[in-house]
């Protein structure tokens, strides 16, 4: 890792942040007393912003470049964490049961936080091709996605660490989580980016959506669909599982089960992944990941206890390198449409705005552990993916067109 790229891998860090949204999926349900379902909108809020400004996005990036993009969405996230923060809401909320009008100011935050990092990921992941060799892109991102699971790490393991050493509520994750982002804004506009121009043609919203008439660019941003809605339920439904299933308290110890179980393993494999790379090809890679997180999935639905965390942790290793496989993949088979193929597969993370409230009705319906079928139907899409990535690559990519 080279001290020039540091910054650029705070800002992965940053975009981190916005999957805090899963494990606050529990908080807030225990702190308002509210339903699985309407504790959902967290993510479902967040999520919808990168379906919203993603292609948009992507197009304005291939004019201002992506240092402009990334200044954008860092302000942008800023804001939206200084609502519940001048609100009271900052490790000391004093909960008004009478209303959610509390709710609904986390709810807009998530909301420009959620703007925010849409905005970071359309820039984000396709920098880290300026600053790869040739042939390096997976392994590079792969490293850099291990920073969003750092941030992602916060919402799990924040408000275990504060309650128990401060005594303060979740809420703590707001002021943290601006001075990330502040912090973030300084060093990257200390960095000196030299941006890759791949055409001289500028995007557009025709050009990005054409990209979707090849079938193979088609399946790939419906995988990336899929998959941030799987790993958006898990880190909110896995606390909720274990509490009412097998009686974990959430804040006290269920969200740091949660995130070792999970977020841990996801960590780990995403420092691993960089390695592996370099070795094993990825779309070989991505089918091996795929068939390790469906044997995980098989596993929850046991009624032991052990078996169901052994699970969670197999899902989390296998989902680890799932997200930059298939966003480099992607990339490197159009290199020169990188803008319009950023702001499409990030379009595709709004993913976690859909999949998440799809388990929270059938949770509400039906049982917390029946609505794990969902994920379980959605990993089988992910091994059509990897199969027909295989396939493609020994047909030299001539199959789909």
């Amino acid at each position: 890792m080279k001290i020039r790229t540091l910054p650029v891998y705070m800002i992965f860090l940053t975009m981190g942040l916005i999957d805090s949204v899963g494990p606050m999926v529990s908080l807030a349900k225990e702190s308002f007393k509210i339903s699985t379902t309407i504790a959902s909108l967290l993510p479902m809020l967040g999520y919808m912003m990168y379906g919203l400004l993603s292609i948009p996005t992507g197009l304005l990036q291939d004019k201002k470049g992506k240092k402009f993009i990334m200044n954008l969405g860092l302000s942008i996230a800023l804001a939206g964490l200084f609502i519940p923060i001048i609100s009271g809401m900052s490790g000391k909320m004093i909960i008004d049961h009478s209303s959610l009008s509390q709710f609904y100011k986390i709810l807009a935050a998530i909301l420009m936080l959620g703007a925010g990092g849409a905005i970071l990921q359309v820039s984000g992941n396709p920098i880290m091709r300026d600053f790869s060799e040739p042939g390096q892109y997976s392994r590079n991102l792969s490293f850099a996605q291990s920073f969003i699971t750092v941030g992602s790490s916060l919402g799990f393991l924040l408000p275990v660490i504060m309650l128990r050493a401060f005594g303060l509520d979740w809420s703590i994750l707001f002021p943290v989580f601006a001075g990330i982002v502040l912090t973030g804004i300084i060093w990257l506009n200390m960095l000196r980016i030299r941006e890759g121009n791949d055409t001289d043609k500028h995007a557009t919203v025709r050009s990005c959506f054409r990209l979707l008439k090849n079938s193979y660019i088609l399946i790939m941003v419906v995988g990336i669909f899929i998959y941030c809605g799987i790993e958006i339920s898990m880190s909110a439904y896995v606390p909720i599982l274990l509490k009412e299933k097998y009686n974990v308290s959430v804040e006290k110890i269920g969200l740091l089960i949660g995130w070792s179980l999970f977020y841990l393993p996801i960590l780990s494999g995403r420092f691993l992944g960089a390695w592996i790379m370099s070795r094993i090809a990825p779309t070989r890679l991505l089918l091996f990941t795929v068939l390790f997180s469906f044997l995980g999935f098989t596993l929850i639905f046991s009624n032991s206890f052990v078996l169901t965390l052994f699970g969670i942790f197999v899902i989390g290793l296998g989902f680890a390198n799932i997200f930059p496989l298939l966003f480099s993949i992607t990339i490197e088979y159009m290199p020169d449409h990188a803008n319009e193929l950023s702001g499409l597969m990030v379009s595709a993370i709004t993913g976690g705005a859909f999949i998440p409230p799809v388990m929270g009705v059938v949770a509400d319906g039906a049982s917390i552990q029946t609505a794990f079928l969902v994920p379980v139907v959605c990993i089988l899409y992910l091994l059509f993916v990897a199969v027909v990535n295989n396939v493609h690559v020994s047909k030299n990519r001539s199959i789909i067109v």
